[in-house]
């Protein structure tokens, strides 16, 4: 079969089996008829767990897209990936019923991959430029086309790649790929499982690649660093095998959804006037509409920098619309958990397991000694926005792309995401993590010390 273009084309394959859309839309109607409410919720322990289990983050995310009131009602909801704090504190104190709360309970160790149906349209991306790829994508689309009987996506500037079109062995397979374009195909519904060919900047394209739902990724270590890529290539039909038989390890990577607005009239104003010593309380921004220009889910983290410019950054960060502080100096980089071992590593931030839900802000040389990084709850929105007594511009970037200047009366809404990245796990969660660590970034790899002989230390013996 010869591959597509465009999903519009007359070549386009027949879609086999139902869009992950439509699998979510037909559990809908089953979850919101047998889930509790949020009342028995807080009156009934044993009814609480059987609400958090029933609750799906997919459900929930339906739940409030297909509520206009409620939305009205709660400013905002978002999946945090995160435990559930419980509602009872001793023998009478407990929480307040939130109907519009969204955490759901998730035991780390029982994240597991399953399939309401087997898959049958699988998305290869390749690390392009890189020539010693040639075999391993070659003999993994022959094994998925051939002994699989899937239906193979591949980027066309990839397929399009002289040293595949020159190989005649391979022209029957190339055939039967299925072509896409970044920017004008939408493959969001047609993909059920993504495997990557490359290094950790391979899985950063696939998740450029779906701005909603994002189907499993499959990363297999052939690039340089290889942290988010556990997978490796020798065994890939028994690893392969072993995913599309379910019950495989899975990490859900969060994300940012970012909004940059342009043309945003700020106002800071003080609720009360300043009294007594001229303190009073903190600062509040008030906004009107501004043109969104772009809004991006982000995997790393957004990089906020000074550009070309030698005078310091100097922008503003607010936290639910709260002015927090000023950043002077050479930026700021808001991440994700999965993106805390990269820009943010290496400016001196902590590392965050990916499960953890949270959001980083780290300073990038900042002018000033107590200003350390910090780590929020992931359900808050943070904005950033220059100073007004800034003297330059200020540059953003998302993930290392799409890289632009913002301008005074610009802003940047950042929050996380109701899309996390399902990331599949050779071993497990943890030990994938933690074996990165060691292995990429060498942490805390040192020279054992040699152990103490009997009698060497006289010190240690006893009188």
């Amino acid at each position: 079969m010869e591959g597509v273009e465009e999903r519009g084309g007359a070549n386009r394959p027949p879609r086999r089996g139902k869009s992950p859309r439509r699998r979510r839309e037909g559990k809908k109607s089953h979850r919101r008829s047998n889930g509790p409410s949020a009342q028995e919720q807080a009156g009934n322990d044993q009814r609480a767990e059987e609400h958090e289990a029933s609750e799906t983050p997919a459900a929930l995310e339906e739940t409030s897209e297909s509520s206009p009131k409620r939305l009205d009602r709660c400013r905002r909801a978002h999946f945090l990936h995160g435990p559930y704090p419980t509602t009872h504190f001793g023998p009478k104190a407990c929480i307040l019923p939130n109907p519009t709360s969204v955490m759901h309970i998730q035991d780390p160790a029982s994240q597991r991959l399953t399939w309401s149906k087997p898959p049958l349209n699988v998305l290869v991306i390749r690390k392009v430029r890189d020539e010693g790829l040639l075999e391993p994508f070659k003999e993994l689309c022959r094994f998925l086309v051939e002994e699989k009987h899937l239906m193979v996506y591949v980027e066309k500037k990839v397929v399009d790649d002289v040293a595949l079109t020159a190989d005649e062995t391979f022209s029957s397979i190339r055939k039967q790929l299925c072509t896409f374009r970044e920017g004008f195909d939408d493959i969001s519904d047609c993909v059920d499982l993504i495997i990557c060919l490359g290094g950790d900047g391979t899985l950063l394209y696939a998740s450029s690649l779906f701005q909603g739902s994002v189907p499993p990724v499959m990363a297999f270590h052939l690039g340089s660093l290889g942290f988010l890529t556990p997978f490796k290539f020798e065994s890939y039909k028994t690893e392969v095998d072993k995913v599309f038989e379910g019950n495989a390890a899975i990490v859900l990577r969060s994300r940012l959804k970012v909004k940059v607005v342009k043309g945003l009239f700020q106002r800071r104003e003080q609720l009360f006037k300043p009294e007594g010593n001229g303190t009073g309380p903190p600062n509040h921004i008030s906004t009107e509409a501004g043109k969104i220009t772009l809004q991006l889910q982000v995997l790393n983290e957004v990089v906020v920098d000074r550009g070309p410019s030698s005078y310091l950054s100097n922008v503003d960060l607010y936290l639910d619309g709260r002015l927090i502080t000023s950043v002077q100096g050479d930026g700021v980089i808001v991440s994700t958990p999965t993106g805390s071992t990269a820009y943010a590593a290496a400016a001196g931030a902590s590392m965050i397991h990916p499960n953890v839900p949270a959001i980083m802000v780290t300073p990038i040389c900042p002018h000033s000694l107590s200003f350390r990084p910090i780590v929020v709850p992931a359900g808050v929105e943070l904005m950033i926005t220059l100073s007004p007594d800034a003297r330059n511009t200020a540059w953003v970037s998302f993930d290392g792309r799409k890289r632009q200047e913002i301008q005074h009366g610009d802003s940047i809404k950042i929050t996380t995401s109701c899309y996390p990245v399902p990331s599949l796990c050779c071993h497990d969660l943890v030990y994938d993590w933690f074996d990165s660590l060691a292995q990429c970034l060498h942490w805390n790899v040192r020279k054992k010390q040699t152990r103490l002989t009997d009698g060497s230390d006289s010190s240690d013996t006893e009188n």
